[in-house]
């Protein structure tokens, strides 16, 4: 029996093979009356934004920290609470944990926090069944010296 991810591979490939049997051999350009559109330039990265600090955040479910997850990509958190002088929670949106992990990466200065928080599958879900469903997550944070007054910000 094919996966359900297995099975969007195969309507994926499919979907993009009968694209590119339909088109024309022939590249006339931009349609006539039409004027082309010049293609997007990469943006410089975007600056870091800055979440709040929440003391009282539902935590929703606890994350650990999973480096192993497959397909990372950043994502954003909106808010933080301090757990201890040298630790902090970040509070985020992600799918269910039983399919999905995130990971972090820190990096502190004498003034911020920047933490650069990502989110994949888990290497040991991607040949699983998974919902879509999102679900509230916090996931501590181990900071190399006590926050104090510096400001948290984050790096998606």
């Amino acid at each position: 029996m094919i996966s359900a991810r297995g099975f969007l591979a195969i309507l994926t490939i499919c979907t993009a093979l009968s694209v590119t049997a339909c088109g024309g051999n022939s590249d006339s350009g931009a349609e006539p009356g039409l004027s082309p559109v010049p293609s997007a330039t990469p943006t410089s990265e975007k600056p870091p934004s800055t979440p709040t600090e929440d003391p009282t955040a539902d935590p929703g479910q606890l994350f650990t920290a999973d480096p192993s997850i497959v397909g990372a990509h950043p994502i954003p958190f909106t808010s933080w609470t301090r757990v201890a002088e040298d630790r902090i929670a970040v509070h985020f949106e992600s799918g269910v944990p039983a399919c999905y992990g995130v990971d972090a990466s820190v990096t502190e200065t004498e003034t911020t926090v920047t933490v650069e928080l990502r989110s994949g599958t888990r290497a040991d879900a991607t040949d699983k069944m998974c919902v879509m469903m999102a679900v509230f997550g916090t996931l501590e944070i181990q900071l190399d010296a006590p926050l104090g007054e510096r400001r948290v910000l984050s790096a998606a």
